[in-house]
């Protein structure tokens, strides 16, 4: 019997169509993957399934009967439980407090059984093998942590339909592993599981099934197994898998930035040597704590070096702090552009100027119009998809937020370039925008230094991949020689690469 259902789900906010006819389904035990571009529906799918939005048009059904007029309690009280990216728990209170708020009833003034609490916590958490103490307060767990408990308080409820929205986003790469131990482990329960994610890897490993949504439409339902990867991105943005990856020659100028021997004793950097010419994109592999980001902290002054050189236009400089890198010409978009890219709460036009306050002042005042000016300006560079330039940058999307992240650092006019995970969490159609403006500045004349733990990224992307391993560069491969086989190779111990 299908599990939960929805058919012809029409809906609309002022006039725009955000779903138009998609249908869905899920069968018990399954892990179904639901896949699309930032603006495709699948936000606004989900929160028809769970009661938050009801629909214009179609029909939901749970187990075989149709669900009228739902909403978040009747979606719960069915059994639909959503996990998201930033986990719904109050960091005040211990885990089987906030594991009770999911499937405890009962009015203001009873008499809570703490015993019974603990324990029913213990057995949930037990379930899917966390070792959580149940009294401990949720502000003391790792973003991991709070994700199982969210999991085992879904199960507290007694979830048969399980959505997990970009599960992996938060989480180190140790930890993806025993995300995906515990989906299985519900999978066999007989739990259905939505799985939402841009990792397309995650969805060759864990899904049975994938709808792909595009344009607010359901344009396919396959068995993973039988979709192919350039396939499945064709369906996704309506384009080959070549768009994606837009890389064009670019002339090459002069070496810009160069290390000599490198080191900082604080984050682990021995002895890197690299240099990176005007127009080239150096690539930059490794696996988790290789000390790639560590080295672009270096390279910015957040870690000064403790030995070694920084070379800029072949004469050494001195990077202590970030405002050194900025007035000679290093600019650094970070990895968590959510809380260190943007400022959510500010608009647009003031994130593109934070890094230059003092150049677009007069007086200790800030011009206003020049700020304006130079926000639309770069709105209009990066496409970047708004309404205006005072819209608060948490409205936007990940790929926007990524795009007003880049510009705040264009603003500088900078000569070198360093981008940490720039795609890490954006959409297929969003990263071929950014891989897009990365060869146009390239072109420009700008050195890129580009960490990517995705390798068909760094791979397609990069003039060259220098492979980083325990804080030092242990290979550097040409674009001819660079293949998935040799970066792991050398990211492993198991290979020789060439000299930086």
């Amino acid at each position: 019997m299908t599990l939960l259902s929805v058919s012809g789900i029409a809906k609309s906010f002022a006039g725009v169509h955000a779903l138009r006819g998609v249908s869905f389904d899920l069968l018990p035990g399954e892990v179904h993957a639901l896949v699309g571009e930032n603006g495709a529906g699948k936000s606004t799918l989900i929160k028809v399934m769970t009661g938050a939005h009801r629909p214009d048009a179609g029909r939901i059904e749970m187990e075989g009967q149709e669900v009228v007029h739902n909403t978040p309690e009747r979606s719960r009280a069915l059994g639909i439980a959503a996990i998201y990216q930033q986990p719904a728990l109050f960091p005040e209170l211990s885990v089987a407090e906030n594991m009770a708020l999911g499937f405890e009833s009962g009015g203001l003034w009873r008499r809570i059984d703490w015993t019974a609490r603990r324990t029913r916590a213990k057995e949930l958490l037990a379930r899917i093998g966390a070792r959580i103490d149940p009294d401990a307060p949720v502000s003391a767990l790792t973003m991991p942590e709070q994700q199982m408990v969210e999991i085992a308080k879904s199960l507290g409820g007694r979830a048969k339909v399980l959505i997990m929205d970009e599960p992996t986003a938060s989480l180190p790469e140790h930890e993806v592993g025993n995300l995906f131990r515990v989906v299985r482990e519900l999978k066999a329960q007989g739990v259905g599981i939505i799985y939402i994610s841009h990792r397309l890897d995650e969805l060759y490993a864990l899904a049975d099934r994938v709808t792909v949504l595009r344009d607010g439409q359901s344009v396919a339902t396959r068995p993973m197994k039988e979709v192919e990867r350039p396939e499945l991105i064709r369906l996704m943005v309506g384009r080959e898998i070549s768009a994606i990856f837009p890389k064009r020659e670019v002339k090459q100028g002069d070496v810009v930035l160069e290390t000599r021997g490198l080191e900082c004793r604080a984050s682990g950097i021995r002895g890197v040597s690299l240099s990176i010419r005007a127009g080239e994109i150096l690539g930059l592999a490794g696996l988790v704590g290789a000390g790639r980001t560590e080295l672009a902290r270096v390279l910015f002054g957040l870690t000064p070096a403790t030995g070694g050189q920084i070379l800029l236009g072949g004469a050494p400089v001195s990077v202590r702090r970030p405002s050194d890198a900025v007035e000679l010409g290093i600019a650094y978009v970070p990895e968590d552009r959510r809380r260190h890219g943007v400022i959510l709460e500010l608009p647009i036009a003031a994130n593109t100027t934070l890094a230059i306050l003092r150049r677009i002042s007069k007086g200790g005042f800030l011009d206003f119009g020049r700020e304006n000016a130079l926000a639309a300006s770069y709105v209009e560079k990066l496409a970047v998809k708004t309404p205006s330039i005072q819209t608060p940058a948490g409205n936007l999307s990940g790929g926007n937020q990524q795009k007003v992240a880049l510009s705040r650092w264009l603003a500088t006019e900078p000569k070198v370039l360093i981008l940490d995970e720039p795609t890490q969490g954006i959409d297929v159609g969003a990263k071929a925008e950014i891989h897009k403006l990365m060869v146009d500045l390239a072109e420009r004349g700008l050195a890129i230094l580009m960490i990517s733990s995705e390798l068909p990224e760094a791979l397609g992307m990069s003039d060259r991949v220098g492979v980083m391993r325990g804080g030092a560069l242990v290979g550097t491969l040409s674009r001819a020689e660079a293949t998935q086989e040799r970066v792991l190779a050398l990211a492993l111990g198991h290979g020789e690469g060439a000299a930086a």
